[in-house]
């Protein structure tokens, strides 16, 4: 088991727990903050896998606990379920001293984190993720959000958890393309500091990190650990996106885009699979700009491609450029109406450009496949 801490000047520091087993101890953790109760916010997917689970182990804790469940998938992101969520937690009648336990994978983590974050001006609340892309990412920061029919994470709040609970043991109920899915996000945390660790996840050797998608237990949790590790640090430094934190969207802004387009099915692309290939065209567009070396950017295409995730836009579907470019200027890091792109200089060196010049973009959009 390893403690990550996170921690900066403008909130609480709180523990990320990383081990096996955790499931069973979480009751002993979350009971000193959740007074004898709690709201357990899960996807109907997750509470029928692991809700008895967490439910017995805080009752063991004397904690009396409900589950709230949404439908599984990105379209739980929602004003309407944000809605029935609150009604359900004033339903349970929370206070301002009550806990919220978020269940389940970014999507459950993102809607509970907000609900946290409105309910009586804001309440505690607990990440207990059971993705591995919800564990290295949305679980850790404190970004909460819903989407809209314009964009994705547009409506939302920085509220921090008081602890998260990864318990790699969780992770073997997970669907291979789920475990792609956040694969797609350790990886991108190698390619914006620290290239040794993308050097790991890359050795198919017996102690290489590659095994790692595959689901062996020991390379996952070198890489949940290693993976938190860097996102405390940048999250310490920048809680609120104002500088270094905005490193964290590599990928981004060409993914989200692609999977706005798509309409955010899950099926059709997860989003981890989108972070995946939005890092190859990034890379390839820093290479297309003279920012970065070709042999960085067709090793990151070669390593992503051996995961097994998509490195080319023709394999996610059809696509207008204008229609892609429209939505990056929209994404939400875009200021003032200008692009803002998280390009890379090498591998384990990614920088911000902001204002960048849409012209090439598009250009590069359609040397990309896009009409």
């Amino acid at each position: 088991m390893t403690v990550v801490p996170v921690s900066g000047g403008a909130f609480a520091p709180y523990d990320v727990v990383v081990g096996r087993g955790l499931l069973a101890e979480a009751g002993a953790r979350i009971a000193p903050m959740a007074r004898g109760r709690t709201v357990i916010v899960s996807d109907e997917t997750v509470a029928a896998i692991h809700g008895p689970a967490l439910q017995t182990s805080l009752a063991a804790a004397g904690v009396t606990s409900e589950i709230v469940a949404v439908p599984a998938g990105e379209a739980s992101k929602s004003f309407a379920e944000l809605e029935r969520l609150m009604d359900r937690l004033l339903a349970a009648g929370l206070d301002r001293k009550d806990v919220v336990v978020a269940l389940g994978g970014g999507v459950v983590g993102d809607l509970a984190g907000l609900a946290a974050a409105l309910y009586m001006r804001g309440i505690d609340f607990v990440q207990v993720p059971t993705t591995l892309l919800a564990q290295v990412d949305s679980s850790v920061g404190g970004k909460t959000a819903i989407d809209t029919p314009r964009g994705k994470n547009l409506v939302g709040a920085f509220h921090q958890p008081r602890l998260v609970l990864a318990d790699i043991d969780v992770l073997a109920t997970l669907p291979a393309v789920q475990m792609r899915s956040g694969w797609g996000e350790v990886l991108k945390h190698g390619l914006i500091c620290d290239a040794d660790y993308f050097d790991w996840l890359a050795d198919t050797s017996d102690s290489g990190g590659a095994a790692g998608v595959r689901g062996d237990p020991a390379a996952l949790e070198r890489a949940v650990v290693r993976s938190i590790e860097i996102k405390s640090e940048i999250v310490g430094e920048d809680e609120k996106e104002a500088g270094r934190r905005a490193l964290l969207n590599l990928g981004h802004t060409f993914g989200h885009a692609i999977e706005a387009e798509l309409g955010f099915e899950e099926a059709a692309l997860a989003h981890g699979e989108a972070v995946a290939l939005g890092c190859c065209m990034a890379f390839r567009f820093s290479v297309r700009q003279q920012l970065c070396d070709v042999a960085d950017a067709e090793r990151v295409e070669s390593v992503i491609a051996a995961a097994g995730l998509p490195t080319r836009l023709a394999q996610s579907g059809a696509f207008s450029a204008e229609a892609l470019l429209a939505r990056m200027a929209g994404d939400k890091k875009a200021e003032a109406g200008g692009l803002t792109l998280i390009l890379a200089s090498r591998i384990g060196e990614a920088f911000s450009q902001k204002f960048a010049d849409p012209t090439p973009v598009l250009d590069f959009l359609r040397e990309e496949g896009a009409t």
